[in-house]
């Protein structure tokens, strides 16, 4: 059974930096597309950054240069450093994973961790 857990969120002020951490069993990260997603207050949920089974990374254009997805070399993890934090970025995180490349919907997700960024 898949299981995704996120951890890391918290409240901190614009400028600011978190580290979320997606902690998976049952399956084996580098084996899939893993995905950053996030949904703010009373927006759609948006993918922030995703990491292909070649290496591959892509980033939302509201993200790049301040974001950085990751993952583990020993640990079934995957990570989401956040630097520059703004209020804007104030949403749900969540890790998902897809299939073998970035394509399609996501097969399973984690619950999620809150990051609130105050001005």
């Amino acid at each position: 059974q898949v299981q995704l857990v996120e951890s890391g969120g918290g409240s901190v002020q614009a400028g600011g930096s978190l580290r979320l951490s997606c902690a998976a069993s049952g399956l084996t990260l580098s084996s899939y597309c893993m995905v950053w997603f996030r949904q703010g207050p009373g927006k759609e949920r948006e993918g922030v950054a995703s990491l292909d089974t070649d290496g591959t990374i892509r980033y939302a254009d509201s993200v790049k240069g301040r974001f950085t997805i990751s993952r583990g070399s020993a640990k079934n993890t995957l990570y989401l450093q956040m630097n520059s934090l703004k209020p804007e970025d104030t949403a749900m995180y969540s890790c998902a994973r897809k299939g073998r490349y970035c394509v399609g919907n996501y097969l399973d997700w984690g619950q999620g961790t809150q990051v609130t960024v105050s001005s």
